[in-house]
């Protein structure tokens, strides 16, 4: 007998396909008040059919665990013509602490370089220390927006 296979995560770009299981994770996030700290736009079941059909130069991503959408990604600026894309994610509080953050980062600097990034900046709460202490360790360079708020950057 041979013992259960643990499923790898997959970062995938967002598409329709995904439009449900998305809605689930924002559903989610809102039960866990996650938007103190992720709140680009609404996590309604209205946007992830949006997002999830959207076309433009932003990039939307979702991260998979058994075609499950565990973790969510963006790069958006292009569209309004900003040169240094802003990136977001969020996971799934069940999924927190294995790692997932920092592939669904590398995937998204890996996009960015992808479509001639050569900078992304992001924002984060200051009282949310793991991520800070994430994107610190990626090579992010912070300098106070406000006295809630840091903006990162990092060179590519």
């Amino acid at each position: 007998m041979t013992a259960p296979t643990k499923s790898v995560p997959v970062c995938v770009a967002l598409g329709s396909k995904h439009a449900t299981s998305l809605a689930g994770l924002f559903a989610h996030l809102q039960q866990k008040d996650a938007e103190k700290f992720f709140h680009p736009h609404p996590l309604t079941a209205d946007e992830a059919t949006a997002r999830s059909n959207y076309s433009g130069r932003d990039f939307y991503c979702v991260m998979l665990e058994d075609d499950v959408v565990v973790g969510y990604g963006m790069l958006r600026g292009w569209d309004e013509g900003y040169a240094i894309p802003s990136l977001g994610i969020a996971l799934d509080p069940s999924v927190r602490g294995r790692g997932y953050s920092r592939l669904l980062m590398n995937f998204l600097h890996d996009a960015a370089r992808t479509r001639s990034a050569t900078r992304v900046r992001l924002k984060v709460d200051s009282q949310n220390r793991p991520a800070i202490k994430l994107y610190r360790s990626l090579g992010y360079v912070f300098k106070p927006q406000t006295r809630e708020e840091l903006i990162g950057f990092l060179d590519l």
